[in-house]
Formats: structure tokens, sequence, C-alpha cells
């Protein structure tokens, strides 16, 4: 981070070096020094440090965390690679710098005059403001997954897909071929299977009205952090079916802020119109939706159609959000995991929907012991494509110990790795 500085001051010697020529009715800049942009830059972070220097300086505490359990997970499953979320990847990478794209078009509007000093300070403070939450909620998310993925290597799973070994803790690009795969199935030889969808459903690919028809309902569907599969499962889409994806064994949502049990979600965005026709899927999903919201919230579902109809924002608070979740996807468990401590009185509403709460979690992967435990429980060796032979653990054992005592450590260890990666 840069030295302290004002960023007024610097805001105005940028406004100096900016004048305004009109050609053909539009405003274009010119720049009178070369050294605008470096300029540009140092208001920039001068600003964000500013307005965020407190909340960047925990993000960047939260980013040790987040890059130890990762390297943890890359050691363990011997991984080739991970790929992250575009923004959380660049945000990861470098706070600040991250932060400072995120204002850079509201600088220069402001320097051609376009928008004047308060609109600059709003809009810029909202762009960084929202970007960091953003990004520190995904920091949280992808901790916990991969926290979850470490306790459960403890008790002896490996990484059977991707066989590649490259991890994907995102959804970029993996419903081109019109499925919804897993981020990963871990295997255990004497359990069984477990599939993990992160951040999913996502909509399917398509390129005219009959396949957007077909695939709208994804469009709409809400969308957990984390679904967990008994057994292996490299597909989740079922388009009959309301919401369009096979029933999860599990859920699991992570929640950072101290105080997200006091926020609320614009639910507007869900119900949308299809600008093409595909009612009857919208129409099916609308309904399973109503009925969901109207039991977490405790009203009539008459009310909640109401309020959709008259295109009035449908403003649902963060932990109501988890029983609608519950309610549509109807898993065996859904876990809430809290960074913090959550008031009992939440807490209680929650477990009486059938919602585990596990909080106070910080950043300590052993308080995660009951997620993982049940998330075991569910393996299986469900779609499995081949046929395991179970060896007793003398008869392993001794393999090892021959290989060994005749110099064969290249089997030897060949031998543990089958066991873990089988």
């Amino acid at each position: 981070m840069t030295e302290s500085c004002r960023w007024d001051e610097v805001l105005a010697e940028v406004r100096k070096l900016f004048s305004v020529e009109v050609a053909d009715d539009v405003l274009i800049p010119s720049i009178r020094d070369m050294k605008v942009s470096e300029l540009i830059s140092k208001f920039r972070e001068c600003f964000i440090i500013d307005v965020l220097g407190q909340e960047l300086a925990e993000a960047v505490k939260w980013l040790e965390h987040v890059n130890a359990e990762l390297n943890i997970l890359s050691a363990r499953y011997r991984l080739s690679g991970y790929s992250l979320p575009r923004e959380f990847k660049s945000f990861r990478e470098n706070p600040l710098a991250h932060l400072k794209k995120k204002i850079f078009i509201y600088v220069y509007d402001y320097a051609r005059g376009k928008i004047g000093l308060k609109e600059l300070v709003k809009k810029s403070s909202s762009a960084a403001y929202t970007s960091l939450r953003t990004n520190m909620r995904s920091a949280y998310q992808v901790w916990g997954f991969s926290a979850i993925l470490n306790y459960l290597f403890e008790e002896g799973y490996g990484m059977h897909f991707p066989e590649h070994k490259y991890l994907t803790i995102d959804r970029a690009g993996k419903q081109k071929q019109g499925k919804i795969p897993p981020n990963t199935v871990l295997f255990n030889p004497k359990k069984g299977f477990i599939s993990f969808f992160y951040e999913a459903p996502r909509p399917l690919s398509w390129e005219d009205s009959e396949d957007l028809r077909a695939v709208w309902s994804l469009y709409t569907t809400l969308r957990p952090d984390m679904m967990v599969y008994s057994g292996k499962v490299m597909d989740i889409v079922e388009l009959g079916s309301n919401p369009p994806v096979k029933r999860p064994n599990m859920l699991v949502e992570f929640k950072e802020l101290t105080d997200w049990y006091e926020r609320s979600r614009d639910l507007k965005s869900y119900f949308k119109k299809n600008p093409l026709t595909a009612e009857e899927w919208r129409s099916k999903w609308l309904s399973g939706l109503y009925t969901g919201l109207a039991d977490a919230l405790g009203v009539k579902k008459s009310e909640i159609r109401k309020s959709v109809e008259e295109g009035r924002p449908l403003r649902i608070k963060e932990y109501k959000l988890v029983q609608v979740y519950t309610s549509l996807y109807k898993p065996m468990k859904t876990f809430l995991v809290s960074r913090t401590k959550v008031p009992q009185a939440i807490r209680s509403e929650l477990e009486n929907s059938g919602i585990e709460v596990v909080d106070g979690v910080g950043f300590d992967r052993k308080k995660l012991k009951p997620v993982a435990e049940t998330i075991e429980s569910y393996s299986s060796f469900l779609g499995a494509d081949y046929v395991t032979v179970d060896l007793p653990v003398s008869t392993v054992i001794k393999l090892v110990e021959y290989a060994e005592r005749v110099g064969l450590k290249d089997l030897a260890n060949a031998v543990e790795e089958l066991l873990k990666n089988a």
C-alpha cells in the first residue's frame, strides 16, 4: 500500500490535466500531461485506502487463511493446479489493485466533467465496497470448500474426479456440453464416492428459442453455496423436475459477515419474465418457489404471488433464504456455517426448520468436523463405473514392507498412492 495521502488534493491535480473538446456533439477528453495516468492511479489508491483501509487490511488477513488452505489442498491431493472465480482470482492476487480497477471509469468521467465530485465519491465508494464485500464472501466460501476437502483427506479420501487433478473452484464454462458436472468427486476405497457441486446449478448453453425454452428454469433457480451428492454423480440436470436438478443429499451455506442474519436480499431478479416463450417451465418453477417462500416467511402463497405480479421487490432476510433453499431442494441435511456466533433466536428458528447451525467457526478447520462427518456419512458406491477389490489392510502393509525391503520404493509409494487416490 502507498503512504498516506490526500485523495482530494490528488484529484484536483487530475482535473487540471484534462480539457474537454467538442467534436460532432461528443465530449472528448484531451490529456495535457503524459503523467496523467500515474496521477489517476495515485488518486485511486489513496481513495481506496481512505475509504476501505481497515476492511481492506482485514481482507488481506482473510486471504492468508485462504491461501494456506489452498496450499494444503494442493499438496495433499497432489493437484496439478486449480482455478478460482475470475473476480476473486484477481482480488486474491492483489486486493488493492483489483479495487482500483472498479473506480477507474468514474475518475475518468469526473476528470472530463461528466460527473461532479459528490457523484464521483458516491459511485466510487459504492463500487469499491460492493467489490470488497463480494470478494470477501467468495474468500470464505473458497476457504470453507477447501477446508472440508482437506478434512476428508485426513479420513482417507482421494480425488477421483477430475482425473487430471486440475480442480476448478468455479463454474466457468462447465455447462457448455449441456450438463452440470461436479467440481470434484472424492473416493474412499472402503466407503465409496462423494460428489461436490460448488455454486451450482447454473444455466446450460443454448443456441435458439427451443434450446432456451428447455433450459430456462436453470436461469431462475436459486443457487446454494455447495451441494453434496451421495455416490459418483457426474450430472445433476433434471429439466423435468422442480427445481430442475437432482435432489441433493446435503446443502452447505457459508456466512462470513458478523451481522449476516440482519441483512436482506432482493429476489426480484429471480422473477423476471422470460424474453422468449418458456412459460411452461417458468410457471412450474414459480409455483414451487412461491410455496417455498410462503413456508419460510410464514405468509400465504397468494401474498407472494401478488407482490411479484405487482413488480414490487421481494426482500428476504439472509437466514430466511437458507430456509427457502431447504424448502425448495429438500435435502436430507442442510448446514449453515457462520464465521461468527449466531444469536440464539435466529439459531433456534433455523434449527426448527431442520437446518443445523455451525457457528463461531472463524478459519478453524477443526470446527467444520460436524459438516465433514455428515458429508462422509453419504459416501456410497452408487454410480461407480468399475468394481473395486478390497484387500485386507494386513495384506497391503505386507506388500509395502516387502517393496521397501527389496528396494522398490516406487512400488511402495505407488501402493500408498493407490489407496489414497483410487
